[in-house]
């Protein structure tokens, strides 16, 4: 064999054993954590279980992505509920439908895993790991085999994160840095391009209001961006430039909300954001009078995405010009995709479904909350983002007061849509839309 042959194989060899060891050694740390995990739901002191707790949590945040992943996989065989407990538990209460036999029936279909979750969350920063961890969850998928784990975290997490808990919190310039840089850090719609764009922000015309925890003071759990305005804007460019002019909020008739971000993975799904914004109304209100318009200035941030997987048979033609590039720079291209674009965004929001529901998160969000669709804008959001999620458009919700109860009602009881005849003309200008 030659001398090259022999050192790559001794290579390999050297490589597979340090692989088989750090794997033995991730198996070790996860039995360990399990076998503590145990300790703590026997455990019934409250000082020796916040101590356990402590320790459980510190050992799960030194684990690496391959062992926490063997972690997680212990949550499900470990801590599950028994199948065979659940069966007489179930064949005990249709036997005998009494409160003793519900309260039993109840304890066998919990998880284990919810006490262990209860107990973990009483150890100092234990709520935040266990947003962390549901994080971690989701990122496997709703379809994975630990998607229990998440759901299970989602039950306890919308409980512990209802509005009764929740603290909101006005941000200004003078906030704390810590809270501001992860404003930064965090903003997923329009990014801020550091201190000078976040100032911009913060401005006497402008707002900014957070969410934030008793048990995560330093981390705001959602925030909502707004602009005093003169009618309602359909450009987004002009509220994002650091260099505009600040204006007068005195002069102002419009609340025009162009930013909401979920700053936490974990609480995905866990509904805030419609309190958020009915809350930050009733605050503006009493600090303007006289303002009663309030609306959004919206991506439509799975459009794109959209055109591309529908269309690409149908309307090749026009999926090329949306590869041209700078064709929003183009003056005849931009007219041409705007003939189809628009009336094409209309039927994407009011026709497309998931379910019953439209298949635009956004749209889902603000119809949710009430709110109507007013307006489709062409080339609304001309950033590098904007082009690519929602090919420039963007869209304004109006949350009109009046309405707000029996729009949510129609809408969840019928998934009735509410929106401007423009829009509804437009969506059916596209073939197929009528």
């Amino acid at each position: 064999m030659k001398l090259v042959e022999l050192f790559g194989l001794s290579a390999k060899h050297e490589s597979d054993r340090r692989e088989s060891g750090r794997r033995r050694d991730d198996q070790r740390a996860v039995s360990q954590l399990v076998a503590a995990c145990n300790n703590l739901l026997s455990q019934r002191g409250e000082v020796s279980g916040a101590r356990l707790a402590a320790g459980v949590l510190n050992r799960y945040q030194a684990l690496d992505a391959a062992a926490r992943d063997l972690f997680f996989d212990g949550l499900i065989s470990e801590f599950s509920p028994d199948p065979e407990e659940v069966g007489r538990a179930g064949d005990a209460y249709r036997d005998e439908p009494s409160a003793e036999n519900l309260a039993r029936l109840q304890q066998a279909v919990e998880p284990p895993r919810q006490e262990l979750f209860r107990r973990l969350n009483i150890a100092p920063g234990g709520t935040q790991v266990l947003v962390e961890m549901r994080g971690h969850l989701l990122e496997a998928g709703q379809d994975s085999a630990l998607a229990p784990i998440a759901a299970d975290l989602a039950h306890l997490l919308t409980s512990w994160f209802n509005r009764g808990f929740l603290v909101l919190q006005r941000i200004d310039w003078h906030t704390s840095a810590t809270i501001l840089e992860k404003l930064i850090q965090y903003e997923a719609v329009h990014q801020i391009q550091g201190w000078q764009d976040l100032r911009r922000r913060l401005e006497v015309d402008r707002r900014c209001y957070a969410f934030f925890h008793p048990a995560m003071p330093q981390e705001p759990i959602i925030f909502v961006e707004a602009a005093l305005t003169q009618g309602i804007g359909d450009k987004v460019q002009p509220l994002l430039d650091p260099e505009s002019r600040v204006e007068n909020p005195e002069s102002a008739d419009t609340v025009l909300f162009y930013s909401i971000t979920n700053c936490q993975n974990g609480l995905s799904g866990i509904p805030m954001g419609s309190f958020l914004i009915k809350q930050v109304v009733e605050d503006l209100r009493r600090e303007f009078p006289r303002i009663r318009r309030f609306a959004t200035l919206s991506p439509v941030p799975g459009f794109h995405a959209w055109l591309q997987s529908n269309l690409a048979a149908s309307k090749p033609n026009l999926l090329a010009k949306l590869e041209a590039p700078n064709w929003a720079g183009d003056p005849k291209l931009r007219t041409e995709l705007q003939e189809s674009l628009v009336p094409l965004c209309a039927y994407y929001l009011l026709r497309v479904k998931r379910g019953k529901e439209p298949i635009d998160s956004v749209a889902r969000f603000h119809l949710r909350n009430g709110a109507r669709l007013e307006r489709i804008n062409w080339l609304g959001d001309t950033s590098r983002a904007g082009l690519e999620r929602s090919t420039g458009l963007t869209v304004n919700y109006l949350y009109r007061l009046s309405d707000l109860e029996r729009n949510h009602e129609l809408y969840s009881r019928d998934y009735r849509v509410a929106a401007s005849r423009e829009i509804e003309a437009l969506s059916k200008r596209w073939p197929g839309g009528g």
